[in-house]
């Protein structure tokens, strides 16, 4: 712990990272407070059924990622989700088409056009998302909390727009704090709408255990204790990897004698146990919603049975078909984000190899056969965090709101962001302190 202080207040003292550090504090409490301001022309007063839909289920994880913004009715009700479903497309798009993929292999400036590209998809997606979000607001609320009218079409239209308009922002703030702040930008706005869940979940958990008498305080002491278990799982899954050793050929030059000393370089390729982060997660969140849209179209018993079972994200049946295509996704989203040929081609290029493997192909079917290896165990770990909370709730009785920090999209989130941050302001730290060795190098220089 004290080791913890002295790093935050080195940290405070660098002009630079401090003014970083202020600006993105307070853009997150910018998009916090745009998370509380409701759509002109609701009555805020009149949010209970929106609140009720959002309590437990698939509306409770749409709300924790907004950050409670879906059940205020607020400006950025949509969140940040519409960016990274556009972001999702147009990665998985690079795949399959050629101007994309010339973009990607043309650096800084085929960035910036991919970029405008995801803005300008962001834009179109929310502007599909908008009315469905007006529309299921008109299914919630009283006719009575819509001050300009319950089916008038300034309304609509002024929504719509303010919801683009609410996400467009988000999606600015984003940008800013990873160009002109610390960390990732997008991951944290998530992140913190993420914790800004988390104190209520605790103490309705707290309430429920203590006051009620349903396991007293002994058992809250369990519950933390578990949870952080999964914290250093989670931290463990995140930060594991695999390390190839790599060799360079040192080339040293005497007059017009070379020679090739094998051996003079060692470095390795470090492979992750879960290269693919929680995105199989999102995938397979998605594809989980489509079984209940398209059986709610039908009245039939089977439609009926099958709506219920993928409401319910607690019960065995979602879950298992959840970690089923998480495993799929895991493997498939690695394959497109881990090109192991094109590592053993930049490898061969710079005069790397594998000690015992032939550079080229032979290298590059080393690299996915390890990748392969490495994938199973990282998807059944991955599928088993994803459905603890489920587990959570059986085996120990929570309750649903705090059963969903115990694993999942939101715990993952916030253990990657977390490390990711802290790990750019340790590069702060260590860059400060080679530049103060190289200002003592000029000073000797200068005294010389």
């Amino acid at each position: 712990m004290k080791k913890f202080i002295e790093s935050l207040v080195n940290a405070w003292k660098i002009d630079e990272l401090r003014n970083k550090i202020v600006l993105t504090l307070g853009m997150l409490v910018v998009y916090r407070f745009g998370a509380q301001v409701t759509l002109p022309g609701i009555d805020a007063t009149k949010l209970q059924n929106l609140s009720t839909q959002t309590d437990q289920g698939i509306g409770w994880l749409i709300n924790v990622f907004t950050g409670g913004a879906f059940s205020q009715a607020s400006v950025f009700a949509l969140g940040i989700m519409p960016y990274i479903s556009a972001s999702i497309v147009v990665q998985l798009m690079g795949i399959a088409i050629p101007y994309l993929q010339k973009l990607q292999k043309d650096g800084e400036s085929g960035r910036k056009k991919i970029n405008q590209i995801t803005r300008w998809l962001t834009i179109g997606i929310t502007l599909l998302q908008g009315p469905g979000y007006i529309y299921n607001l008109y299914k919630q609320l009283p006719a009575d909390a819509f001050l300009l009218g319950f089916s008038s079409f300034g309304f609509l239209f002024s929504s719509v727009i303010i919801l683009t308009t609410g996400t467009i922002f988000a999606m600015w703030l984003g940008e800013k704090i990873t160009d002109k702040g610390i960390g990732n930008g997008i991951s944290l706005l998530i992140m913190v709408g993420i914790l800004a869940r988390l104190p209520q979940a605790f103490i309705q958990e707290f309430s429920s255990r203590v006051t009620e008498n349903n396991g007293g305080p002994m058992l809250i002491v369990l519950e933390v204790i578990i949870w952080l278990l999964i914290i250093i799982a989670c931290i463990l899954l995140t930060m594991a990897v695999r390390k190839i050793p790599v060799q360079y050929a040192r080339r040293t030059t005497a007059g017009d004698f070379e020679q090739d000393m094998m051996g003079g370089n060692r470095q390795w390729i470090p492979l992750k146990l879960n290269a693919s982060g929680v995105m199989p997660i999102i995938f397979a969140q998605a594809i989980m919603f489509i079984p209940a849209a398209v059986a709610g179209l039908s009245s039939s018993d089977a439609a009926q049975t099958i709506t219920t079972s993928f409401q319910n994200i607690f019960g065995w049946q979602y879950n298992l078909v959840f970690a089923l295509l998480i495993i799929i996704f895991t493997y498939f989203y690695t394959a497109i984000t881990v090109p192991t040929n094109k590592m053993a081609d930049d490898l061969k290029r710079s005069g790397g190899f594998i000690p015992g493997i032939r550079p080229g192909v032979e290298t590059g079917d080393y690299l996915d056969k390890i990748m392969s290896l490495l994938t199973f165990p990282g998807s059944l770990f991955l599928a088993l965090i994803a459905v603890f909370p489920a587990i959570a709730v059986s085996l120990i009785g929570v309750q649903q709101g705090w059963a969903m920090f115990y694993g999942g999209t939101s715990l993952l989130i916030m253990v990657g962001v977390a490390i990711d941050t802290i790990q750019q302001v340790n590069a702060y730290l260590l860059n400060k302190h080679y530049d103060g060795l190289m200002k003592s190098g000029k000073n000797r220089k200068a005294v010389a």
